[in-house]
């Protein structure tokens, strides 16, 4: 197993932990934040709301995009607190992971009755394609 797929169990399990104590129904604000507190407590490194620029034509260019969380600058997490994931949001983490050069992300989203059913991992073969 390679180290962004460790790391992407070890979050599969802090989310399901998380998920126990606290249930659907919060904001994904309160959510990130557990799962910031989590991950550091585990021993990772862990960035919140870390801008993401994109690169075009030689330039670096702020557009306000923002990865709710990195860990260990490798798994881009992108949390969410809805009613049911939409394609849209599908489409932000793979927009995320291209601009990015990481190859892999989790969606979770927290507004399930059960976690298993809110957690999607996407992963790029070819970040830069």
């Amino acid at each position: 197993m390679n180290r962004s797929d460790l790391i992407a169990k070890e979050v599969v399990d802090a989310a399901f932990k998380i998920h126990s104590a606290l249930g659907p129904g919060l904001l994904e604000s309160a959510y990130e934040a557990c799962l910031a507190h989590e991950l550091t407590k585990r021993g990772y490194q862990v960035e919140r709301q870390k801008p993401q620029p994109i690169i075009y034509d030689g330039l670096q260019i702020e557009v306000g995009y923002r990865l709710d969380i990195l860990v260990d600058g490798e798994v881009i997490l992108e949390l969410k607190a809805v009613e049911q994931l939409l394609p849209i949001h599908h489409a932000q983490l793979m927009t995320y992971l291209k601009l990015s050069g990481k190859t892999l992300g989790l969606l979770i989203n927290f507004n399930v009755p059960m976690i298993k059913l809110g957690i999607k991992r996407i992963a790029l073969n070819h970040p830069d394609l």
